[in-house]
């Protein structure tokens, strides 16, 4: 937890490979997979502005139930991450959402931020991918761009357990187009008032 400390504050981001346990990495790729049921349609922006826009955001989401035993441990595991972040950068990170989300072939998610308009409330995205035998031609790869959107800072292929965590409002990024059905879990460290 301290080398993810470390790299937030000197960087404003990390890409980590396997920091989750095995176990729990198959029970979540099971579970993505396992029935398309309570998955809709993904929108951009809030409020009166939300829209679904294929073009521009492709996949399909479903969050994350606190009752299943999986998804359970999953939060734990990131509510554990949320207490170290803030006793080492002192953050005020008071709660985590997160939503699994699926890339069918031929979908991506144009260039953006996580800053919704209105309240700056999400701190911290982590994306957590599921994609076994994941190869460079299935693409779908996550850029992460420097703050002013211009010179790309990471390119990270979406393999079973790689991990990406960035400061939401310094980072706009995109999922390029998915070859094959690409499957992550989205979430964001949020502070109070969100």
């Amino acid at each position: 937890m301290n080398i993810i400390a470390e790299q937030l504050q000197d960087t404003g981001y990390i890409v980590l490979d396997n920091p989750l346990p095995a176990s729990l990495m198959t029970a979540l790729r099971e579970r993505c997979q396992e029935s398309q049921a309570g998955f809709e349609a993904a929108h951009i922006g809030r409020g009166t502005d939300k829209k679904q826009i294929n073009s521009i955001r492709g996949d399909v989401i479903r969050w994350l139930d606190e009752s299943h035993d999986t998804d359970q441990a999953y939060l734990a595991w990131m509510e554990n991450l949320r207490s170290k972040l803030n006793e080492a950068l002192y953050l005020g990170l008071f709660d985590y959402e997160c939503h699994y989300a699926i890339y069918g072939a031929g979908t991506g998610y144009a260039k953006h931020s996580d800053v919704l308009n209105g309240k700056k409330n999400r701190v911290l995205t982590t994306v957590l991918y599921l994609n076994e035998n994941w190869q460079r031609s299935d693409g779908g790869e996550l850029v992460l761009f420097e703050p002013e959107g211009i010179d790309v800072l990471a390119t990270v292929a979406p393999k079973f357990g790689t991990m990406i965590i960035f400061l939401s409002e310094s980072f706009p990024h995109e999922v390029l187009i998915s070859h094959s059905t690409r499957r992550s879990i989205t979430g964001w460290f949020r502070v109070s008032g969100s």
